[in-house]
């Protein structure tokens, strides 16, 4: 039985748990997971343990992560990303130079708040399944690190970056806090995750077209 793992690049619109489902049933693998969920707005590598390669989770999730991004300004929604129900516009009333600025005030440590969508659970559930109930719940902010920023673009309301962080940090609260900080609200357009410590995208694979021969194993693993 082959065991290690995979390096997907999940398409946009997909759910990390269809997409690793899609490859369990096309290449018939006993048992499959994934190492970091993308939401389904979000695209890129996806790494995925297969058969003993599974037990690898822990160690996989405790990894620093890349992503590029982009966000919106000036709209701020239920879920911090364009998949949810708009809450508020603003005009934005800053200049480029101040966004950016901003921007790099993220770099460092600090303490961030999950978005009340997300996969975090509260008494067994997930929030996002307890937001959709009407319940809004806030966790406790979670130490996180942001150690660089970079390719800062902005055009008109809309800001892209490429930015690396420790595990546990959400991108879209990111887009929320930075609209907040700029006084108009915003929220997250666009994701793409590019590394995951030093697995890329560039080496993944889509999910319709991941072999067996792409399987990196076990044996040649070193995290």
């Amino acid at each position: 039985m082959n065991s290690g793992i995979f390096l997907i690049n999940k398409d946009k619109g997909l759910s990390s748990n269809k997409a690793i489902q899609k490859i369990k049933r096309r290449l018939d693998i006993k048992k499959i997971g994934h190492f970091g969920t993308l939401d389904p707005l979000a695209e890129g590598l996806l790494v995925c343990g297969i058969n003993k390669g599974t037990k690898l989770s822990e160690r996989f999730l405790n990894l620093d992560k890349s992503y590029f991004s982009k966000i919106m300004l000036g709209i701020q929604t239920t879920t911090d990303d364009s998949e949810g129900s708009v809450i508020e516009e603003k005009k934005i009333q800053v200049s480029e130079e101040e966004i950016i600025e901003m921007i790099k005030t993220f770099v460092g440590e600090s303490k961030q708040k999950a978005p009340f969508f997300s996969a975090l659970k509260y008494k067994g559930k997930p929030l996002y399944k307890h937001a959709r109930e009407g319940k809004l719940i806030e966790k406790e902010p979670r130490d996180i690190k942001i150690y660089k920023i970079l390719n800062i673009v902005v055009e008109n309301a809309f800001v892209s970056f490429e930015i690396s962080c420790s595990k546990g940090t959400y991108i879209r609260s990111i887009a929320r806090d930075l609209g907040d900080k700029l006084g108009c609200g915003g929220h997250l357009v666009e994701l793409v995750r590019l590394s995951q410590g030093k697995f890329e995208l560039k080496d993944a694979k889509k999910v319709d077209d991941v072999q067996m021969s792409d399987l990196i194993n076990m044996e040649d693993l070193s995290l």
